[in-house]
Parts: structure tokens; C-alpha cells; sequence
């Protein structure tokens, strides 16, 4: 490497540092191993979605560490100082594009940004965000705009090109314009032009056979509609007459029923007979007016003989169709048919075809500067957001200077349980967290968040680091607050549990064991609650069931009641006296040793034994406290991190704020009345522990 690199620590890693203009120029030398992110997602990320997307080269939804090079060296290359970069600045003047080569990526995006001002009609020399967000108004009013789409606008003056485009756009379609406008291609200009003749040529083959095709004139089209209208009922027609003719006892069959007016079209269009002759005067007066059309258009001669029509005739009438049914057959360009025969030929005779084709090939000479201006957008997004881009991908500084700035793979902040866990990530795979969240070594909640105003929903994991986590468990409510500053219902879904600080591991110990016991207690009386129910309820059972007996001979065994059995309890007396006695001796020993032991002995005692059980939960929790991580957590999320990712003690009492009440004195008469058990209970923890002490003492010294 020719660059000579600056490092700083973060989070106790060492990382590459980003504070010049010349150590973007150089990222290309920066061997991989030393970057904190070899690759991160697009998705998820409190970024605008177009700069990640122009870092995305091959649109993968990955942004790689080669795809941030290429990205670094073409904006050093289109300005003149990289420093720059480093601002985030929203706009930029135009005399810091880098034109010392008129055919480089500077001199051309100046270009460019000065042809965008001016189609927006602004003064000045430089150029913001907000210009290049609205491609249609940057191009809108611009005849040429390299899209290749020729609108209206495009003709100029020439109202004739003008027409001619807008029957190209109403008979064979348009695509949008950069200005917005509706405008063809030439591949559609050259279509035009070719149906418009197709169609002429069609209709030009009708005239050398004008006698052949139109039997009738110009009422053969509307002849050859309502021969086409009567077609299927006149074969239905002829075939019952066929039938009738074969068979006389088929006319029951033929017969058909009429219940309802609206029947009445679905019936023959006459009354068949063995004849075969349809008589105009007996037609069914459903089809009544389709005939008379039909015979209004066409001499009757040609239709029916003397008493009506035969099958034959009518087979002889459809065949004077056949040269029109065959020349419509033949149709062509039928696409611009609406446009009239005398308009397609005016379009024909005009032929120009050609300049319209110039005019697409001279929009489309303008495509490399056009496509220039979409660069500028481009340059734009990254100019304003690359700086931050590498903030948190080379080097995450921003995920430690807190509290002011965040990461860009941070969600929001997360209220619960009189807590504010300020660390907070949009989860997009839960299985992916699942293997890897354990790796991480914080205290993890995972939080299904819904908004019933917007019909939305995510989930996210905040990281707890201060405070306690005995009330955290599933299924408890909280809110959550993204970077908008929109809320969310929030449930924890899961919990992964690891220790929060030194203080929490001490007496988690005495917690567990505590928990032991009352657990234990809990269980015993329960049993024994149990027991005597199952055993009143078996007794009530057999008395109701057998009444007591009260004979002569078993009051007079008993005397009336039960007898006492007083060796019974001599025995039981006498083990409570031993009990007691071996008790109070204890006590009197343990009071007389406690009496003649210096203080400070017991008190080291004390501390030794309290050191003996918390010691080595304290341990664990210390050391997995200097190696909390939230690599794990971010690769599961889809980030492919070059290094660890430190939360340390101090850095993570800032990620999460408890609520703190000054002591002030209230007259509260609903509070709860002190309960001496409140004191009790640790006087007997102190006591035994003393006693321990003592009896440690007395047995080494």
C-alpha cells in the first residue's frame, strides 16, 4: 500500500480511519482484511434507498467492498477536492466538478448540471438534491431529450409531422417521454407507416374487381351483415323442413313450446313444412325485423321465388358473397382502418415517413448527454450520503459516537418496563438470529411491532444493557418509536438471556437460591394443601356413605369418646425437648464464640463466604460484559462483518436508560404498610451467614 493510513480504536478494536479526502481516493489500495464490513444488505437500512441503490452496482441487493471502490474512485474523479465527500453537503457549486479533462466524468457532469438548471429555468451555479429529484421536470419543454421518442413537441412548427405523430399515437400506441409527454419510437413510426399502406393496397385490390366483390354496391356490407344475421336460423329452418319431409310423425318432435315472450327467439324462424319454402308473410315475429332488413337491402328476386325461399335459393344468395368474403378475409391494416381510407392515402402522399425517422435519430444523438443528467442524480445521492456510507462500513463510527449520531442499521428506540433500550434493529430473518443471537453475549428482546393505522408490521431486537430483567418475558407490551419518530405496539416474542452488569450476576445467586426455596415451600404446602383436601373430602365420603356407630357396646368400649393414649405422647414430647435443647445449646455456643471473635474477623468471614458464592457468578458475568458483540447479531441480519463489534461495560451503560425517581417523601394513603417480614428476612440471611462464618472460624482456628 502507497497510502499511508491512520488508525484509531473504537470499541477496544483498531480500525482503519476515514478523515481525509485523499483516504477515500485510496480505498482501492486498503486490503480487505482491514475493513469492518465486507459486505452489508440494502434492505433495512436508515439510508435513502436510491444511494444504496447506486452503490449496488449488479443489483443484487448486497453492497460489496469492491462496489464502495469503484463508487470512491468515480466521485474523486468528478471533483476537484475529495474533502468534499466528507460534509454530507446537499448541493454543490458547479465550479467544484473536476473539468480539466472535457471528456472526463467531471467536465460532463458539470455539463449536464448546468443544461438541468436551465431546463428548470433557475439562475446560479450550483446545484442541490432537490433539482435532480423530478427527472420530468428536467426534461419537460425539451424538444431532444436522447430517449429516442419523438412527441409533438419534437416536430417544431410542422403541423403536418405534428397530425401524423398524433394518428401514430391514437392507431398504434405510445410510451412516455422523459418530459412526460406521450410521444413513438421509430420501430412504431415505421409500423405506422407500414399498416397505413397495407391498408391502402387492401382496399385498392377491391376497385380493379369492384363488380365481383360488391354484388350489391355500396349496400353489399350492410347486405352481407344481415345475410350473416340470418344464416343460422335459415339452416335450422331448412333442416326441420327436411326432416318433415322424411318423416310426418316427426312434427310432434319439431314442435316447439313457447311459456314465456322471451322464448320466442330461440324458435325456428317459420313454422316448418314438407315444402321446404319459407314464406315471407309467416316469419316469426321475433325474427320479423331481421328480414325485412334484409329484403330492403337486396332485389327480392335474388332472395325468393314466387311462393317464398327455397333452400336453394337461399344457398344460391349466400354464394354471391363469396368474392366479399374472400377480399375481407385478405384485410390488412386493419390497425389504422379508423383513420379512413382518404386520411391514410393524404399520410401516404405526404411520405414523411423519413423525417420522422430523423427526428427519433436525433433525439437519440442526445442520449449520452441525457444519460449524463441521470448522473448527476446519481452523483447527487452519493456526494450527500457516501461520507456517512463509509462512517459506518469502514470504520462504524457512528454506531459509537453517541448520543450523536446513529448507525445506519439501526431501527429506533424501544419504551418498556420503565426503560429506554436506545439500540435497536430491524430484523429481516428470525432463523437467522435464532443460531446466532447466543454468539453475542448481550441480553437480547425480540419485539413484534404492529401498527394498526398503517397496517404494517416488523419485528426488531433491542439490546438491554442496565437495569433488572426480572419482569421481561415474553408475551409482555411496550412501544416502540422508529427513526421517524412513528409508534408501534411492541411484544416480546423471545429473550435471550445474558448477564446486564456486575451488580445484577452478584446477587443472582441469592436470587436463584431464594427462588429455590420459596419455589420448594410453594410446592410442599401445595402438596400438603392437597393431601388434606383429598383426605377430608375421602372421609366425608365413607361417613356419608357409612353412618358412625352408635351401639351400646361401642359407647361403653369407648366411654363415650376416644381414649387418650399418653405414651404417645411422652415420646413426641420428649424428641421436641431434645430438639430444643441441642438448639439453645447451639445458639449459646455460637452467641459466646460470636462474643469473643474480634469484628473485623467475622466480618472478613462474612466477606470470604459471600466471595465464595457470588465470586464466580461475578467472574462469568465480567468477562462476558468485555466481550458482548454485536457482530452475531448483525451478521444473522445479513451483514458480513470483517471484526468484532464491542459493547463494553461503560459504552453500554449510554444504550440503555433506566428511569430514576429523586426520594422525596409523599403522603400516600394508599401505600402499602411496612411489614416487619420486610426486615426479617434479610436479619435471618445476616444471621446465617454470621453463624457460617463462625462456624468456618471455629473449625481453622
Amino acid at each position: 500500500m502507497n497510502h499511508k493510513w491512520q488508525y484509531c480504536s473504537l470499541g477496544g478494536v483498531v480500525r482503519v480511519k476515514i478523515s481525509t479526502g485523499e483516504d477515500i481516493a485510496c480505498l482501492g489500495e486498503l486490503d480487505e482484511k482491514y475493513w469492518t464490513v465486507l459486505s452489508c444488505p440494502v434492505n433495512g437500512l436508515a439510508m435513502d434507498r436510491e444511494t444504496l441503490s447506486c452503490l449496488d452496482a449488479d443489483s443484487d441487493g448486497k453492497i460489496r467492498v469492491k462496489e464502495v471502490v469503484a463508487a470512491a474512485e468515480w466521485l474523486c474523479a468528478c471533483i476537484k477536492d475529495n474533502d468534499f465527500l466528507l460534509k454530507g453537503d446537499s448541493s454543490i457549486s458547479l465550479d467544484a466538478f473536476d473539468d480539466s479533462d472535457p471528456n472526463g466524468p467531471g467536465a460532463k457532469l458539470k455539463r449536464s448540471a448546468r443544461q438541468i438548471l436551465d431546463n428548470l429555468g433557475k439562475e446560479g451555479d450550483a446545484i442541490g438534491i432537490g433539482d435532480v429529484l423530478d427527472s420530468t421536470a428536467i426534461f419537460k419543454g425539451t424538444r431532444f431529450n436522447g430517449d429516442g421518442v419523438v412527441t409533438p413537441l419534437t416536430a417544431g412548427d410542422d403541423a403536418i409531422l405534428k397530425d401524423t405523430i398524433a394518428d401514430c399515437i391514437a392507431t398504434v400506441g405510445s410510451v412516455p417521454d422523459r418530459s412526460g409527454e406521450q410521444g413513438v419510437t421509430a420501430e412504431m413510426i415505421g409500423k405506422f407507416y407500414d399498416l397505413c399502406w397495407e391498408y391502402s393496397q387492401w382496399q385498392a385490390s377491391a376497385s380493379a374487381a369492384q363488380d365481383s366483390i360488391f354484388p350489391y354496391g355500396d349496400k353489399t356490407a350492410a347486405a352481407y351483415a344481415a345475410c350473416c344475421a340470418l344464416k343460422e336460423k335459415m339452416a335450422d329452418f331448412f333442416m326441420r323442413c327436411r326432416l318433415l319431409g322424411y318423416d310426418v310423425a316427426a312434427a310432434a318432435a319439431l314442435e316447439v313450446k313457447i311459456e314465456k315472450p322471451e322464448d320466442l327467439a330461440s324458435c325456428p324462424i317459420a313454422r316448418p313444412a314438407a315444402s321446404g319454402v319459407l314464406s315471407l308473410n309467416v316469419v316469426n315475429p321475433a325474427w320479423d325485423e331481421a328480414v325485412s332488413n334484409l329484403v330492403a337491402l337486396v332485389p327480392e328476386s335474388d332472395l325468393a321465388g314466387k311462393d317464398g325461399i327455397t333452400e336453394q335459393g337461399w344457398k344460391s344468395f349466400c354464394a354471391r358473397f363469396n368474392a366479399y368474403e374472400d377480399w375481407l378475409a385478405s384485410k390488412k391494416g386493419e390497425a389504422v382502418e379508423s383513420l379512413g381510407l382518404d386520411r391514410i392515402n393524404a399520410i401516404l402522399d405526404a411520405d414523411r415517413r423519413q423525417e420522422l425517422l430523423d427526428l427519433a435519430a436525433a433525439d437519440s444523438a442526445k442520449k449520452e448527454e441525457s444519460d449524463s443528467m441521470d448522473e448527476v442524480r446519481k452523483f447527487m445521492y452519493l456526494y450527500r450520503d457516501f461520507g456517512r456510507f463509509l462512517r459506518n462500513y469502514v470504520i462504524f463510527s457512528d454506531f459509537y459516537d453517541r448520543p450523536g449520531r446513529r448507525a445506519i442499521f439501526e431501527a429506533g428506540r424501544l419504551f418498556i418496563d420503565q426503560r429506554c433500550c436506545d439500540l435497536c434493529i430491524k430484523v429481516d430473518n428470525m432463523a437467522g438470529q435464532n443460531d446466532m443471537a447466543k454468539l453475542s453475549g448481550m441480553f437480547l428482546i425480540y419485539c413484534r411491532c404492529t401498527s394498526k393505522v398503517r397496517s404494517e408490521s416488523l419485528d426488531i431486537v433491542a439490546v438491554l444493557t442496565a437495569g433488572d430483567t426480572g419482569d421481561l418475558r415474553p408475551g409482555k407490551n411496550g412501544i416502540f418509536y422508529d427513526l421517524q419518530g412513528r409508534d408501534w405496539d411492541a411484544t416480546i416474542t423471545k429473550v435471550v438471556d445474558n448477564p446486564i452488569s456486575i451488580a445484577n450476576a452478584f446477587w443472582a445467586p441469592y436470587r436463584k437460591f431464594w427462588d429455590f426455596c420459596v419455589g420448594l415451600i410453594s410446592k410442599s404446602a401445595e402438596e400438603k394443601d392437597s393431601k388434606v383436601m383429598k383426605e377430608m373430602q375421602e372421609k366425608a365420603s365413607r361417613t356419608l356413605a357409612s353412618p358412625p356407630d352408635t351401639s351400646a357396646a361401642a359407647k361403653e368400649q369407648t366411654g363415650g369418646r376416644q381414649a387418650f393414649d399418653i405414651a404417645k405422647f411422652a415420646g413426641i414430647f420428649a424428641a421436641i425437648g431434645m430438639a430444643i435443647g441441642y438448639i439453645g445449646s447451639f445458639l449459646t455456643k455460637l452467641a459466646a464464640g460470636i462474643a469473643a471473635t474480634p469484628w473485623w474477623q467475622l466480618l472478613v468471614a462474612i466477606a470470604a463466604i459471600m466471595l465464595v458464592i457470588s465470586g464466580p457468578s461475578c467472574f462469568l458475568a465480567w468477562t462476558r460484559l468485555r466481550q458482548r458483540n454485536l457482530g452475531p447479531v448483525l451478521n444473522a441480519n445479513g451483514w458480513a462483518m470483517n471484526t468484532k463489534v464491542l459493547v463494553n461495560i461503560v459504552f453500554g451503560n449510554i444504550l440503555t436508560s433506566v428511569a430514576k425517581y429523586p426520594k422525596l417523601k409523599f403522603a400516600d394513603p394508599y401505600r402499602p404498610k411496612k411489614s416487619a417480614w420486610k426486615w426479617i428476612v434479610p436479619l435471618l440471611v445476616f444471621l446465617l451467614l454470621v453463624g457460617a462464618a463462625a462456624a468456618v472460624y471455629f473449625h481453622c482456628f
